[in-house]
């Protein structure tokens, strides 16, 4: 997957929050979680174009673990959505597997750019 492709799948994932958002219930809890969602889950699509624009590896590195930790926590309540059926599954769990299937690319991301790190630290 390239660059341009994920920056679209971050952004196509971003407009789904948003539409997940509109439906929540208006109650306290749909409110609340509504309020969380909408952050962690519109941020990994910016936090990686950021580290697309990064100056070194381990700038890259740093904006990858935000986009990491943004998706794990959009994930956290996607799945707190659905155990608590404040929508039905059938609404929530494309967007849940598609943020289980984003920090997967992010995290191989990780590791690729740490073990590239790692080389070009070794002393020769």
């Amino acid at each position: 997957m390239t660059t341009e492709e994920l920056k679209e799948r971050f952004r196509k994932f971003s407009i789904s929050i948003v539409k997940l958002v509109n439906i929540m219930p208006n109650n306290i809890a749909g409110n609340a979680i509504a309020r969380q969602i909408i952050r962690s889950g519109t941020s990994p699509a910016a936090n990686y174009r950021a580290a697309c624009l990064a100056k070194s590896p381990k700038d890259f590195l740093n904006k990858l673990k935000m986009v990491e930790e943004e998706i794990d926590e959009t994930e956290h309540w996607l799945g707190l959505i659905m155990d608590t059926e404040l929508l039905p599954r059938t609404k929530v769990e494309f967007l849940y597997d598609e943020s289980v299937a984003l920090k997967r690319i992010i995290v191989r991301s990780i590791t690729t750019i740490k073990q590239t790190i790692d080389a070009q630290e070794r002393p020769e």
